[in-house]
């Protein structure tokens, strides 16, 4: 039987003593990554509104973009939709020393597009069928394949989407495809277990995590990529700042005036 945390939900300050930590050990699985040349990527998947969006921040804000990459692609050109379905995809993977994390990724194709109508049930069902070996030859070939699905529930997907409706901060977060997936609940449901179905592999198996908490969701996923990523503390020398020189001294501070600056507002 399933966890009910909606009723326990996680306080502020507990998260951000705990997201601290897990920040830390980022910090050294990104040295790692580095020294090490290795290859990985991240997908999330899941319902619209489920907290892709922050569990992905939480996880890239103290670490380097160009270690952790996050790729978002838009809908594709047309250049792009007359190309292999993957092909636009496999153009993102990662080089030696990188983190790609998609925000949604090719899965597109077992969620939004079937569900919309957006492809024929002969593309999604070759699809279904040739994706498992597609991510078989990127594990072969040395990628850490991590995929992730984040798993809200109908109630709280619901406060989200009005919460977006009225607040400014988040209308922009809304969009008439969203509207339109949170009319089709089951329709999108049955089109994520055929996805599990068809996908869920020895190789590249999908993992869940329960958002309706969205602080614990963030912190679950950081720790099991930690665990499953592994990775040793790698020591770094002592940094020293080298002496300023004083060659060529100016008053560098005199040579700004009557430049204009910012109004100070605050």
């Amino acid at each position: 039987m399933a966890k009910d945390i909606t009723a326990n939900k996680m306080k502020r300050k507990e998260y951000e003593k705990e997201l601290g930590k897990l920040q830390v050990e980022l910090c050294h699985l990104q040295e790692w990554v580095k020294a090490q040349k290795l290859k990985v990527i991240i997908i999330f998947e899941g319902r619209d509104a489920a907290g892709k969006g922050g569990t992905i921040k939480a996880l890239t804000e103290k670490v380097s973009p160009r270690v952790f990459r996050v790729c978002a692609l838009p809908a594709p050109s047309d250049r792009q939709k007359s190309q292999l379905f993957l092909q636009r995809y496999i153009e993102q993977y990662p080089a030696g020393g990188e983190i790609v994390i998609f925000d949604r990724s090719w899965y597109n194709r077992a969620g939004v597009e079937y569900v919309m109508g957006f492809c024929s049930p002969a593309d999604h069902k070759r699809f279904l069928e040739l994706c498992p070996l597609v991510e078989k030859f990127a594990v072969d070939a040395g990628i850490i394949l991590i995929k992730l699905w984040l798993e809200v529930g109908m109630e709280e997907q619901e406060l989200r989407f009005k919460a977006r409706i009225e607040d400014p901060l988040r209308q922009w977060k809304l969009s008439p495809m969203d509207t339109e997936s949170f009319g089709r609940w089951y329709d999108y449901s049955r089109a994520r277990d055929m996805m599990f179905e068809a996908t869920d592999t020895k190789h590249a198996p999908w993992r869940l995590i329960r958002s309706d908490d969205k602080r614990r969701a963030r912190l679950n996923v950081i720790s099991h990529i930690l665990q499953t990523i592994p990775y040793k503390k790698i020591k770094r020398d002592k940094v020293k700042l080298p002496p300023r020189s004083h060659k060529g001294r100016y008053n560098d501070q005199a040579s700004l005036r009557g430049r204009k600056f910012v109004e100070e507002r605050y």
